[in-house]
C-alpha cells in the first residue's frame, strides 16, 4: 500500500521537522490501545484542561457507539481500552461499558480525576473499580497542596488525598492487580522534571505526610491548546512556550508517539489520531467509527500541526507519561523556562 508523503501536502512547521529529520512518512505503527473519551462533562473545570471539560458540558457518547467501539478493537487487535473524559464517570453507560469491556477481556483503563468518587452517586466506585481489577489512572498535577489547587481548584489536593487512601486500603498502588497510576502536568510554561526522580519525589513527600501508595509516575506536558493555551496568551508566554517546545524537538521521541500506537474515539464516534487533537477537532483521516477499518486507520497520515511539538519536546510526552529515558538537561530546560 502507498502511503502519503509530507511532499504531497500543506506543511506545518512539525511537519518540516519530521523532514528535516528523515520522516517522511509519518504514519501509524501499531493499535494497541483504543482511548475513548467518553463525554466532556465533569465536576471541575481545571486551569490545564485541554479538553475544556467543566459541569457545564453536556456531550456524552451513546451507548450505541460505545458497542461501536469494541468492535472497532476487536477488528484491530487492541489490548487496552483507555476511557477518558471530562470525568468519565459521569457518562451514563460508564459503567455498562466498562463491564462490557471486561466481558470481551481488554484491559480497562479509566483516567480519573479522583474528586468524583466523593460525590453521589458515585461514591461506590472505588469498590466497583476494585472488583473489575480496572487499571486507574489519577491526576495529581502535583505533590505540593498549593499546586495542585492553584491548578485545579480549592480543596482538590485533599479531597484527591482522601480518595487515594480509600484507594490504598483497597488494594490500589499496593497489589500487582490493582494498579493507580499518578499524572504530574507542569503549573506553568515548562517541561515536566526527569520522570523517575519526580516519581521518587512523589513517593517520599505522598507517603510520609499521608501513607500513600501508587504504582507509577507519568509526566505530562502540557500542550498549547484549550485552557493552558489561553493562560499562555494573557501572561504573555504563548510564543516563548511553543519556541521551548521547538527547541528541545527529540527525534527519537518519534516512533513512539502515542498517535502512532493507539486510536482516539471521540465522543460522537469520530476518529483521531490522539486526546490532543481530538481537543483542536483535527480529525484523522479515517471518518466515523462505524466505518473502522484498521488497515486504512494504520495507513492514514497523522494530523500534524504546532501543538505536535509538545509531545517530542525533551523526554517525550503521552498519555502514559515519558517516552524515552532523559536526564538532568530537560528539567535545566523546564526551570529556565519557568523562570
Amino acid at each position: 500500500m502507498n502511503l502519503p508523503i509530507l511532499s504531497n501536502r500543506m506543511e506545518n512547521s512539525f511537519d518540516r521537522r519530521l523532514r528535516e529529520a528523515g520522516e517522511e512518512r509519518f504514519n501509524g505503527l501499531s493499535i494497541h490501545t483504543v482511548q475513548v473519551n467518553v463525554g466532556l462533562k465533569c465536576n471541575l473545570a481545571c486551569h490545564h484542561c485541554h479538553v475544556e471539560s467543566s459541569p457545564k458540558r453536556t456531550e456524552e457518547m451513546t451507548w450505541e457507539t460505545m458497542e461501536m467501539v469494541l468492535r472497532a478493537a476487536e477488528k484491530a487487535g487492541a489490548r487496552t481500552i483507555d476511557i477518558t473524559g471530562g470525568a468519565p464517570e459521569m457518562n451514563p453507560q460508564f459503567r455498562r461499558f466498562v463491564d462490557a469491556a471486561i466481558a470481551r477481556r481488554y484491559e480497562v483503563m479509566v483516567r480519573t480525576n479522583l474528586t468524583i468518587m466523593l460525590e453521589e452517586p458515585y461514591t461506590d466506585l472505588p469498590e466497583f473499580y476494585a472488583a473489575r481489577r480496572v487499571h486507574l489512572v489519577a491526576s495529581l498535577p502535583c505533590y505540593l497542596e498549593t499546586n495542585v489547587d492553584r491548578q485545579r481548584g480549592k480543596h482538590v489536593y485533599q479531597e484527591s488525598v482522601e480518595i487515594i487512601q480509600r484507594l490504598n486500603a483497597l488494594g490500589y498502588g499496593t497489589r500487582e492487580e490493582l494498579p493507580l497510576d499518578l499524572v504530574y502536568n507542569p503549573g506553568g510554561p515548562s517541561l515536566p522534571p526527569e520522570q523517575g526522580a519526580l516519581e521518587s519525589a512523589y513517593r517520599r513527600e505522598l507517603g510520609s505526610h499521608f501513607g500513600i501508595r501508587f504504582t507509577r509516575l507519568y509526566t505530562i506536558t502540557n500542550l498549547p491548546i484549550g485552557r493552558f493555551q489561553h493562560d499562555l496568551q494573557r501572561q504573555g508566554y504563548a510564543e516563548k512556550y511553543q519556541d521551548l517546545l521547538e527547541r528541545t524537538f527529540n527525534q527519537s521521541t518519534v516512533n513512539e508517539l502515542m498517535c502512532r500506537h493507539q486510536l482516539h474515539v471521540g465522543w460522537d464516534g469520530t476518529t483521531y489520531d490522539c486526546d490532543f487533537n481530538y481537543a483542536l477537532k483535527l480529525p484523522a483521516n479515517a471518518g466515523h467509527i462505524r466505518d473502522f477499518d484498521p488497515a486504512t486507520f494504520l495507513a492514514r497520515r497523522i494530523a500534524t500541526g504546532p501543538h505536535c511539538f509538545g509531545c517530542t519536546a525533551g523526554a517525550g510526552s503521552s498519555c502514559g507519561g515519558s517516552l524515552v529515558a532523559d536526564g538532568a538537561g530537560t528539567a535545566n530546560l523546564a526551570r529556565g523556562a519557568a523562570g
